[in-house]
């Protein structure tokens, strides 16, 4: 069998690309199983949640094969798999699920109670996830597969239109997610924290939920002109630090009905510092009476390198009174992707959603996926597709 490559974490903020193991059908502990495939990556994603490591801002060790937004084609099957065949084209959730413990069956996949021993929820290459093995790589092991996989329903069409299904792994269903919670809906205003590729997602979500506008707050000015492009209304947030002026310039009024975090916990101020709780309480301020907020910007139990020594341990300080006040609903953690994968894909595929386009996806070989990750934490207007095979155009 063909040699393996992956994206390995050597501390310092920085990736390398290493020979790695041949994955194997067997747990983390080494448990053999039979309910696995073994992919060849097609196409595997940088995420803004994969920098949060890089940057040492979280508890992963070095050594860690990154990568948790896979697509891939089956090429071995556990004798347990019956739904899938090789030569399958699939997308992979980022959630590991077993499809059979209570939240699994609740369909909170991000919470599953049987693929992590020390906490609930598990995911591919990421700290504190089970330690399933990342997919920034040129194979990967995927387990449960027949529950959590979804299989491309023409090869040649999902090869066609590979560049927008790629991002039916993470960053489009949670996009999704943070918009469907925030009650965005016909005729809704909209405002996103965040022009990255997770909240130009969200907004891209908003939009097919059928917002009537949707803006976009940043301090990247490239982000936000690429915003402009795809028809956000962007908010320059270096203007000044009244929010709600701003957006009453767009709307009319300081308010707006649904409010998207996706920005997560190292945010920043207009004083350049961090304060990771300046998201959460702008979006309590913003957001009208009744409505609601929609968080998918990750947020840790522990942050290590924050500046406020109690945002260390998770602890943030939120006007959380006036979210109380207003009767503000709140909506966070890890998306559930099988909840939602099947039904965007068809939009993609029907061709209502140019999410390639709106994330500005830019392929690039695994080789160079540490000068992607560079770039990316520069804060490029762009989301990076690592093609391992060169299936993509890429050799």
């Amino acid at each position: 069998m063909s040699d393996n490559r992956g994206v390995v974490y050597i501390g310092g903020g920085k990736v390398e690309v290493q020979d790695i193991a041949y994955p194997k059908m067997e747990t983390p502990n080494g448990k053999p199983i039979d309910h696995g495939v073994i992919l060849k990556v097609v196409s595997t994603n940088i995420c803004g949640s994969d920098q949060h490591m890089v940057r040492g801002r979280t508890t992963a060790p070095q050594g860690m094969v990154l990568g948790h937004e896979i697509t891939g084609e089956v090429i071995e099957k556990g004798s347990d798999v019956e739904f899938l065949n090789i030569g399958d084209i699939v997308s992979v959730p980022f959630n590991v699920a077993c499809g059979r413990c209570r939240t699994c069956k609740e369909g909170h996949t991000g919470l599953c109670l049987h693929v992590n021993d020390d906490r609930a929820g598990g995911a591919y290459g990421y700290v504190d996830m089970g330690g399933w093995v990342g997919g920034q790589a040129r194979y990967v092991m995927v387990p449960y597969a027949d529950f959590n996989l979804l299989k491309f329903p023409d090869r040649d069409q999902a090869m066609n239109q590979i560049r927008d299904l790629t991002m039916l792994s993470d960053i489009l269903p949670t996009g999704f997610h943070g918009a469907l919670k925030a009650g965005v809906g016909a005729g809704s205003t909209v405002y996103v924290a965040g022009a990255g590729p997770v909240g130009l997602a969200a907004a891209a979500s908003a939009r097919l939920l059928g917002a009537a506008v949707v803006m976009i707050g940043d301090f990247n000015r490239d982000r936000l002109e690429h915003a402009r492009k795809m028809g956000f209304e962007p908010i320059d947030l270096n203007n000044h630090d009244r929010l709600g002026e701003m957006i009453a310039a767009v709307v009319g009024e300081p308010s707006v009905d649904s409010a998207i975090d996706a920005v997560g916990f190292e945010a920043v101020g207009h004083s350049g510092k961090e304060q990771p709780a300046v998201v959460l309480n702008q979006m309590m301020d913003i957001t009208r009476e009744g409505g609601a907020i929609g968080i998918p910007g990750l947020y840790v139990t522990e942050d290590p390198g924050a500046a406020e020594k109690a945002a260390q341990t998770g602890s943030l300080s939120l006007r959380f009174g006036k979210g109380w006040a207003k009767g503000l609903s709140f909506h966070t953690g890890q998306t559930p992707v099988v909840q939602y994968n099947r039904q965007l894909m068809q939009a993609i595929l029907h061709g209502r959603l140019n999410i390639a386009e709106i994330v500005n996806a830019q392929v690039i070989s695994l080789e160079d996926a540490p000068q992607g990750y560079e770039q990316f934490d520069k804060g490029v207007a762009s989301k990076f597709v690592l093609d391992p095979h060169g299936m993509l155009g890429v050799a």
